[in-house]
């Protein structure tokens, strides 16, 4: 059972089996209901002969063949009846990027997940005229219930975004304002950087290569898009031609860490491209691409969207134009600000974050720097198969998501270990709520700050509920920038923290790259990661049916060891709530059930 791309580039649950007779895909997915939770069952079955083998025995897993379109979910089919449901099956497609879809598959079951729910409500509206919400996806995930939802609600008209006019200088969105601020930090000049390295293996032209990004950087205005601040305002000046060129080397693989880090540099916001691109070449048919881009530019949709172009324009493919740029927007964005919508979303926020505002008090192995260091380090880990099948089974019995009870497991840790229980975890989300950003390069990602109380009285299936009511609450408020909550709550600075939260939760949902242009293939390259932009981050993601995670953490607040203690008891609460949901928070133990404070005692001295 491995993950495979489909036809349309989708990554997918696949699973390839050898038997004596005719394979009941509707019976074998019953079967497997009853064990597994709905998003560990296979998306395709293949039946076999034989396994493909290797010389050496082992199965070439090179040799399966690649799923055939359509997702078998074991879902009576049942074709769109009323011209509202086949509208949705249309939508769905494109969203899902899959063919046969029946009214009463399961929009999660067939791969959805949050980023792909908010570009569905966003078509839904451009192409319908309705506005749903994310909570309604999540509440009537099968094109039947969807339809029934939608037919109780009025129609609003679909606003398109206004080009604007050319001027010499442009506003500049509200997160792009707080990253101009906050790369004038001292120590945080790297901290923005969005390096990425890609393995290309084949014949590269390298004319044809350098030519491509000419091209992008004709296509999106970020690429040639600069800063500075004019009469005491930061605005953004889009350049009609910058000078570019990629960086062209040779060298032998000993050589390619080390040219790695010094790729990754500083970058003068005044100065455009904010992007660099360097390509080592290690033999003729193995070759090291590295970009760069600082997040004022790029978000992680955008570096998708990057490297989706760049294959598509070396294959000699046509690009649609793009109708607006980010500084339409940024522009429009402004506009929103002033709306009837966007003063309910802030009175939202204003009214979570009333009263005394907690500060997480991690137990730390250093005194915290007065100033705050962006220093760090990651520290990956990975769950078994079982744990997370058992993670799945507990949101689905709790009409939850993975990421909330990870959410919730996360939150109820940071309580046991700073015996608070009042915390805010920061957590992104794609921004991208308008159909037509969906093209675009540049800085979408907003940030929701979730504010939850682990009360040790609680039960870990109550306090599931209590977090699940809060994301759908925050997903429904997701426009209000948060840029814009920091400065209307007004928050005493303090040069020693990140405002409001100093820990993020993150549940990776972006597709690996793993792409082909003509005689090229396109990998992934591991990079060494050195910084921390929060004091603790936990990113999570599924990857070969497995969950994976990776700490990253503040070198001058954090030691390896503790990440590694801290790693075991977040395994640890896990299977406890998995065990029991209804274990009450306080009952949670570590460490063979000795007090959370005692065992980190034992271990190592901290500084509060």
């Amino acid at each position: 059972m491995i993950d495979r791309e489909d036809e349309s580039g989708m990554k997918h649950l696949c699973a390839y089996l050898v038997m004596e007779k005719e394979l009941n895909i509707k019976e074998l997915r019953v079967t497997l209901a009853q064990e597994l939770p709905s998003y560990m069952i296979p998306s395709y079955f293949i039946q076999l002969e034989k396994m493909p083998l290797s010389p050496n025995g082992k199965i070439d897993r090179k040799a399966l063949p690649k799923p055939e379109g359509v997702i078998q979910t074991g879902a009576e089919y049942i074709a769109p009846r009323t011209p509202l449901e086949a509208k949705l099956v249309q939508i769905w497609q494109e969203v899902l990027g899959i063919q046969r879809i029946g009214t009463k598959d399961n929009f999660f079951e067939l791969g959805g997940h949050s980023l792909r729910a908010t570009s569905l409500v966003a078509k839904i509206h451009k192409e319908m005229n309705v506005e749903i919400s994310l909570r309604m996806v999540f509440q009537s995930p099968t094109i039947e219930e969807m339809a029934a939802s939608m037919e109780r609600l009025d129609q609003k008209k679909y606003s398109s975004i206004p080009v604007v006019e050319e001027r010499e200088y442009y506003p500049v969105s509200s997160a792009q304002k707080r990253l101009y601020i906050l790369h004038q930090l001292e120590g945080a000049e790297l901290s923005y950087n969005m390096p990425d390295v890609m393995v290309l293996r084949g014949q590269l032209n390298r004319e044809r290569f350098e030519d491509v990004f000419r091209k992008l950087i004709d296509r999106h205005e970020t690429l040639r898009t600069s800063f500075k601040i004019v009469n005491g305002e930061t605005v953004q000046r889009i350049h009609e031609k910058v000078d570019f060129a990629i960086e062209f080397m040779q060298l032998n693989e000993s050589q390619v860490h080390d040219e790695i880090q010094r790729f990754v540099r500083a970058f003068d916001l005044e100065k455009a491209p904010l992007l660099r691109v360097a390509l080592i070449q290690l033999t003729e048919e193995h070759h090291i691409l590295m970009t760069d881009m600082h997040h004022i530019i790029s978000d992680g949709a955008s570096m998708n969207i990057l490297i989706q172009e760049v294959v598509q324009l070396y294959r000699g493919d046509e690009l649609t134009p793009l109708r607006i740029q980010y500084k339409d927007y940024a522009m429009w964005q402004q506009i929103q600000m002033q709306n009837e919508q966007m003063k309910q979303q802030e009175a939202y926020w204003l009214d979570v974050f009333s009263g005394e505002l907690p500060i997480l008090e991690l137990p730390t192995e250093f005194v915290r720097p007065a100033v705050r260091s962006f220093e760090g380090e990651v520290r990956e880990f990975t769950f078994d198969l079982m744990l997370t099948e058992q993670i799945g089974k507990l949101a689905e019995e709790n009409g939850s998501t993975m990421y909330m009870v990870l959410l919730a497991a996360y939150s109820t840790l940071l309580s046991k270990y700073s015996g608070q229980e009042d915390l805010i975890v920061g957590s992104p989300i794609a921004g991208r709520a308008h159909a037509d950003v969906e093209p675009l390069i540049g800085m979408f990602v907003n940030t929701l700050a979730l504010r939850s109380k682990p009360v040790g009285e609680k039960t870990f299936v109550e306090y599931l509920e209590e977090i699940k009511e809060t994301t759908l609450k925050a997903y429904e408020n997701q426009d209000y920038p948060f840029d814009e909550l920091v400065e209307k709550l007004d928050i005493e600075r303090d040069l020693s923290r990140n405002p409001l939260f100093d820990t993020m939760f993150i549940l990776q949902n972006l597709d690996d790259v793993e792409l082909e242009m003509d005689s090229l293939t396109v990998k992934p390259y591991v990079l060494e990661h050195t910084v921390a932009t929060f004091d603790l981050s936990l990113t999570m993601y599924t990857e070969d049916g497995v969950l994976k995670g990776a700490f990253e953490y503040c070198t001058k607040l954090f030691t390896q060891n503790m990440i590694d203690n801290l790693t075991e008891d977040f395994r640890n609460l896990l299977s406890q709530i998995c065990a029991n949901s209804q274990i009450a928070l306080k009952e949670i133990q570590f460490d063979e059930g000795t007090d959370q404070d005692e065992s980190l005692l034992e271990t190592v001295d901290f500084v509060f």
